[in-house]
């Protein structure tokens, strides 16, 4: 009877993808501080505007600049999320199984997006 062996990387390939995980957690999180630094700063440095016609359009740019600030944010947030999601599944050694498939996913893959859960086989499949 054959047993059912379940796919996982060995302990230098999960070490390689943690250290590249850590690096761009890092990386994503200091662009989430410049992200949440810009749509927070709210001062307008000391000037006063004496037109209101142009202080209501650069008011309106502004808004437009902070709300695709916040929409960055929240998406680096989900990206470091995914990232420390992937931590835990080297610690649960299921890192880098397909969720679809259940085969490996290819290192070269990994190292390019770090927080796959999927091939690319499966990948193409969803498209």
């Amino acid at each position: 009877m054959k047993e059912n062996v379940r796919a996982q990387f060995c302990e230098d390939d999960l070490n390689e993808f943690k250290e590249i995980i850590f690096k761009k957690i890092a990386r994503a999180q200091e662009d989430l501080d410049i992200l949440n630094d810009a749509y927070k700063n709210d001062s307008n440095n000391g000037t006063e505007d004496t037109s209101p016609t142009f202080k209501a359009f650069e008011e309106g740019a502004e808004t437009v600049a902070k709300e695709a600030n916040v929409q960055l944010a929240i998406r680096q947030e989900k990206f470091i999320r995914d990232l420390n999601n992937a931590l835990l599944r080297i610690e649960n050694k299921t890192y880098g199984v397909c969720r679809v498939t259940g085969k490996l996913i290819q290192k070269e893959r990994l190292r390019l997006v770090p927080h796959a859960t999927l091939s690319m086989e499966a990948k193409m499949k969803q498209s």
